[in-house]
Order: structure tokens, then sequence, then C-alpha cells
């Protein structure tokens, strides 16, 4: 007897062509490249787009206003010795985050909280947000 039904022999499955590999967000990198790579000048160029002055921006690890306790912080100066601060209170983009302002010739007397209620941070949003902040001061364009 011979068997004339032999099993199908299967062919493999030709694989899908690898889809490129999408790439990390920004804020996917670490916070010591992220903030000054890419928070820095995303903050000044919105603040110029929004018609706000050229300022001058820098990020360092310091005492916080108001408080004294150690953070990581983009300090900015606009024209007519306005300051800002934005503090993270570890080293990543999601940590609590509080923001202080500083008229010329004063010290900043109130710590904000900072996008409290955010779940997802992203570069957009913290750019938008402390821009809103200053304009809200009426530091930016034709307030």
């Amino acid at each position: 007897m011979t068997d004339s039904a032999q099993p199908a022999q299967s062919k493999p499955a030709e694989a899908a062509p690898a889809k490129p590999a999408k790439p990390p967000a920004p804020e996917d990198k670490p916070f010591a490249d992220f903030v000054p790579n890419l928070l820095i000048p995303a903050i000044a160029k919105e603040i110029e787009a929004y018609g706000g002055p050229s300022c001058e921006l820098r990020f360092e690890q310091g005492a916080m206003p108001v408080v004294g306790s150690t953070c990581w912080m983009v300090i900015g100066e606009l024209p007519q010795a306005r300051r800002f601060w934005l503090c993270f209170t570890s080293d990543a983009i999601s940590s609590a985050k509080t923001i202080a302002v500083a008229e010329a010739g004063a010290e900043p007397s109130l710590l904000e909280s900072f996008l409290i209620d955010e779940k997802k941070m992203t570069l957009a949003l913290l750019v938008s947000r402390l821009v809103q902040r200053l304009n809200g001061q009426k530091w930016l364009g034709a307030n």
C-alpha cells in the first residue's frame, strides 16, 4: 500500500520587512543631555517667537530659591534684570518641578508648583507652559 497523500510541506513564513526603529523621544534622553541640548534652546526659541526679548539661560545645580534645598535649575535672565528659576527636584524631567520669578532688584519670595497634574512630561509641554507663565508676568511680547 502506498500512501499517495503526503503531508503538505509548510513554507517558512517570510519575515515581514522590519519597521524602521522609531527614534527615541527627546524626553527619553538622559536629563544631563536633555536640558542643555534640547530644553534650553527650545525655551530661547519660543521666547523669541512669542515676541519676547532674547534672554540668558543656564543650567546648574544649586540651592533652590526661597527654600534652599539642592536642585537642578534652568535659570533665566531677561532684560530689565527680570529672573526666573525652573527647578527640578531630581535629575529627571518627570520629577517634581517648581518655578520662581523675581523682578529687578528683588529676590524670589514665592515658589510655585509647576506642571503638577501632568502624567506625561514632554519637551513641548515644558516649553509652552514656561513661556505661558512668563507671559503671565507680562514679561514677553507686547503686553
